[in-house]
């Protein structure tokens, strides 16, 4: 009988990161009655990137049968209405993840339901618009801040006229 040569391990001692944090994520995540933690970690993959952007899971309750359980989403005010319009389709995207029919309810709230200091959504800064500022506005602009004393002021002041005159404005209907 020929003695198999011993195989070396290629990860010298170290585990996956993956592998360390899956009982806390697992942990955590079923404290808050999430039982497949993939919707936490995947949310934007499962629900798309726009209501992912508005929209957080916080909690999974479940009725007194144990069937039929409520996702809490939390978003900002401006969000909701829009959010509450796509209740049926986070539903069953929803479901798609756990592969059944586990949650019949989906309910939208501005703050978590565990607390002001837990429930924060966080906020994405729009991007900022490009404005195209023509020449005849910014010699305009630095003729009228041309009496300004501070130089720093002065091309703040020149920069910011510049802008408001090449912004496009379209007018107030009334």
């Amino acid at each position: 009988m020929m003695k198999q040569p011993h195989r070396k391990s290629s990860t010298y001692g170290f585990a996956q990161a993956s592998g360390l944090m899956q009982n806390r994520i697992r942990k955590v995540s079923e404290d808050r009655g999430f039982a497949v933690s993939r919707l936490l970690t995947h949310w934007a993959e499962i629900v798309g990137d726009a209501t992912a952007s508005v929209a957080t899971p916080v909690n999974v309750s479940y009725g007194k049968g144990g069937i039929g359980a409520t996702l809490t989403v939390l978003t900002t005010g401006p969000q909701a209405p829009i959010l509450e319009m796509q209740k049926d389709q986070i539903r069953d995207k929803v479901n798609a993840c756990y592969g059944y029919r586990a949650i019949s309810r989906v309910r939208i709230t501005q703050t978590a339901p565990i607390g002001f200091a837990e429930g924060q959504v966080q906020f994405k800064a729009s991007p900022k618009p490009n404005i195209q500022v023509s020449p005849e506005a910014e010699k305009t602009a630095t003729q009228m801040s041309r009496d300004v004393s501070n130089p720093e002021l002065r091309q703040a002041l020149a920069q910011l006229g510049a802008k408001v005159m090449s912004k496009k404005r379209t007018p107030i209907k009334g």
